[in-house]
């Protein structure tokens, strides 16, 4: 007997007229998570950073995450649909978020600050990579608590964890591919680059390791998720989610390749570059 989606209500509770749904929580919780973890990291010094950098940029890595992830579903999976209906485009209550748009926001939210606090961009990558997967892996817990995004068909002779989903409408067993991505793309790889930054590594290699793992797990989750009704298989018989991965394997390979021939890290007695009074002020 395959398992059965326990077709949770979307809305966690209400305050008046105000609704606030699980997946609204689980974007909170990926956040709360950025910000102590964060915080943890800046007591090694050689990694530059501080309380007060982690608090900028979890403010403005939440614009990058919305608008981002917002852009890229609209951009990236139903482009001609949203500039027939340009608002709808600004109604993310509707529903409609792209993960790779929300890292491509990401990156560009770390350029900024970057470049307005004089640091290195890959310095300020590669302390905010670890960070990320434990937010990917709450959203996908969000995805599945809404009973979307389900996987493809399964055979639950075969696969016993096989769930039928009544929001698919068919009651076919099918994958639970949103709890394949919490597990690969969001704890799998916050335990690879949490390891892999534990020690000072030449600049860029982190970060090139996020682009690397995310690529590779994501386009490995996508053989059981199935795919947009309204995009189907694209050419070759992969999905838009696998497509949009190969880039990020192939750019974070380039970039492994290029930093790790660098041979210079952080000295773990390295100082922090900001400026000592604010340091003081935020410990």
């Amino acid at each position: 007997m395959p398992l059965v989606h326990p077709n949770f209500d979307p809305i966690a509770f209400s305050i008046g007229p105000l609704a606030v749904r699980w997946y609204g929580l689980m974007y909170l919780v990926g956040f709360v998570l950025f910000m102590l973890l964060g915080r943890y990291r800046t007591r090694d010094a050689w990694r530059g950073m501080t309380r007060q950098d982690v608090d900028d940029l979890l403010f403005y890595g939440v614009l990058g995450v919305i608008l981002g992830g917002r852009l890229g579903y609209v951009l990236f999976y139903k482009p001609a649909y949203y500039f027939a209906h340009p608002l709808e485009a600004l109604m993310i209550w509707h529903g409609g978020m792209a993960s790779h748009g929300g890292i491509i926001g990401v990156i560009i939210v770390m350029w900024l600050f970057a470049r307005s606090r004089g640091k290195p961009f890959f310095q300020v990558a590669d302390f905010v990579a670890p960070l990320v997967p434990l937010g990917l892996a709450a959203g996908r817990i969000g995805n599945f608590i809404n009973g979307e995004l389900w996987g493809r068909p399964a055979d639950p002779k075969v696969w016993p964890w096989a769930m039928i989903f009544p929001q698919a409408g068919d009651n076919v067993p099918r994958h639970p591919s949103q709890l394949y991505q919490f597990a690969l793309e969001g704890v799998l790889l916050f335990v690879i680059l949490w390891l892999l930054s534990r020690r000072p590594r030449p600049r860029g290699v982190v970060a090139s390791a996020f682009l690397i793992g995310y690529g590779v797990l994501r386009f490995i989750a996508e053989f059981a998720r199935e795919p947009d009704s309204f995009l189907g298989f694209l050419a070759l018989h992969l999905t838009m989610g696998q497509w949009l991965s190969i880039p990020m394997v192939v750019i974070g390979a380039g970039m492994m390749v290029y930093f790790a021939r660098q041979r210079t890290a952080p000295t773990p007695d390295a100082t922090p570059k900001t400026d000592k009074k604010r340091s003081k002020e935020t410990r």
